[in-house]
């Protein structure tokens, strides 16, 4: 790879401003100084420093965000505030979100320059489990149970797979919603099939990712040790 490539994607900012930082003279690799941009270099092996700092080169960046209502799964909006203003966009400007949450709803969201960890967990064939919190405006019964494990016609060609509907005993309008699809405002319109208005919505899981409590709404951090684990087996087939 080019040093400037590298150090650019990196996240040391433009070409041009790489260029300057070469110039200076500020660039070692494997100990040596290189102003030359063509330089090639191994992201793997070398070692790159600028100044006192090594310079470490991801390929692939994960991240996990507690989104907040009212922002919107998109680069940007003219309307309403985006993700992106929460997870600050990298040097390379590829990070995407892992399938989307309406503007209303709130909860785990995976962002990600990995096209093939994306599609891992979100193609239709893969039947990645996605688990949600619901305020439903009425109590859930047993025959709303029965009706999500049997599917339902929502008004698609297919009516939906089996899902997964539970509740609290102290609480019946708090339904936890587990669905292996991921159909336009499905949660919605499968509560709306039983006779029931989702007034607030929560994801809370996604396969093995599972939202981090200690996170409040508009926070992130990046995937922990055992989370990049799970990405290697998604991308592996092995979950």
């Amino acid at each position: 790879m080019r040093l400037d490539r590298f150090l650019s994607e990196a996240g040391l900012g433009s070409r041009s401003q790489v260029k300057k930082i070469l110039k200076d003279n500020k660039v070692r690799v494997n100990g040596s100084f290189v102003q030359d941009g063509k330089f090639q270099v191994n992201p793997e092996s070398d070692e790159v420093f600028v100044g006192n700092d090594r310079i470490l080169y991801q390929q692939y960046e994960y991240y996990l965000l507690n989104k907040p209502k009212g922002c919107v799964c998109a680069n940007s909006d003219g309307k309403y505030p985006t993700v992106f203003d929460y997870v600050p966009m990298n040097a390379k400007k590829d990070l995407f979100t892992v399938g989307r949450l309406d503007l209303d709803t709130e909860g785990l969201l995976i962002i990600t320059n990995d096209g093939a960890f994306s599609h891992s967990i979100m193609s239709p064939k893969k039947h990645v489990d996605k688990t949600y919190l619901a305020l439903w405006d009425k109590e859930a019964t047993a025959d709303d149970v029965e009706s999500f494990q049997l599917g339902m016609d929502i008004g698609d060609e297919k009516t939906t797979k089996p899902a997964k509907l539970s509740c609290d005993e102290k609480s019946p309008r708090d339904v936890y919603i587990t669905i292996s699809e991921g159909r336009y405002h499905q949660v919605k319109r499968m509560s709306a099939k039983v006779g029931k208005e989702v007034l607030e919505l929560k994801r809370l899981q996604v396969g093995k990712f599972v939202l981090d409590g200690n996170l409040k709404p508009g926070e992130y951090r990046k995937f922990t040790k055992e989370e990049l684990g799970y990405v290697e087996q998604y991308k592996g087939g092995s979950v």
